[in-house]
């Protein structure tokens, strides 16, 4: 697999606790809206034993002039390192990897369900259908704790606003917990939900990731909801 070094131009925070680094991209790099890369940092201060590098989605588009990654920021050696990089810093880059995906023949319409960190490919899918003038409905059900939770909303709720063909349903588990006012949907994405936004369950193609947890159970409510299990694409994010 290819290997870069890329040059960090700028970071910034996109939620609580919450971080988006943006890179120089490579003449020579190419990648589809989705896929996810391997990140290295070189001669880190400190390490741990899951070494110097880890996978992230790439959550910007392939048509965007920066590679952009975004990820929660733990208590991790990598974590607590790749925050604390100003720009300038170098770092490595292989791949890209995965076919979590939007297929080259676009089905009828597209369900994406996501929660937390597991925005970052989407954020990628979403614009990037956007920018191909994809005609296809698409649905994108965020599920959150709270709003200052949710990275790339505001962002998001702007770019499916101006379309016709894109739907947001965001919604916060524990917005009593907030200090913002919240008005969308609360609680948890499950099958009522989803009912209230798609005319027919059963003709999307479906889109889950996220945490593990959250993965298995939309799999499951899916199935009981008569989805076909061919219908569905997944992708865990473990380890946030």
């Amino acid at each position: 697999m290819p290997s870069y070094q890329l040059t960090l131009t700028r970071k910034h925070t996109v939620a609580e606790d919450t971080l988006a680094f943006y890179f120089e991209k490579p003449h020579d790099f190419s990648f589809k809206a989705g896929q996810c890369a391997r990140l290295i940092l070189i001669d880190p201060p400190q390490t741990d034993g899951e070494g110097n590098g880890r996978y992230l989605s790439l959550a910007s588009t392939p048509d965007e002039l920066e590679l952009m990654v975004a990820t929660r920021i733990r208590n991790s050696a990598f974590k607590q390192v790749l925050s604390s990089l100003e720009p300038g810093a170098k770092v490595t880059l292989k791949g890209p990897y995965g076919d979590f995906t939007l297929p080259e023949q676009p089905p009828k319409s597209v369900v994406f369900i996501t929660g937390g960190i597991g925005i970052t490919p989407v954020r990628s899918m979403l614009l990037q259908a956007m920018a191909e003038h994809y005609e296809q409905p698409m649905t994108l059900f965020y599920a959150n704790r709270r709003p200052e939770d949710a990275a790339f909303l505001d962002e998001l709720t702007q770019a499916c606003a101006n379309s016709a063909h894109c739907t947001l349903v965001a919604t916060m588990s524990k917005a009593q917990q907030s200090s913002l006012s919240w008005q969308g949907e609360q609680g948890y994405v499950d099958q009522a939900m989803l009912e209230r936004y798609l005319d027919d369950l059963s003709a999307p193609v479906y889109y889950l990731d996220g945490p593990p947890e959250l993965v298995a159970a939309m799999k499951k409510m899916l199935s009981q909801a008569g989805v076909s299990e061919d219908q569905v694409r997944t992708e865990e994010f473990a380890g946030y």
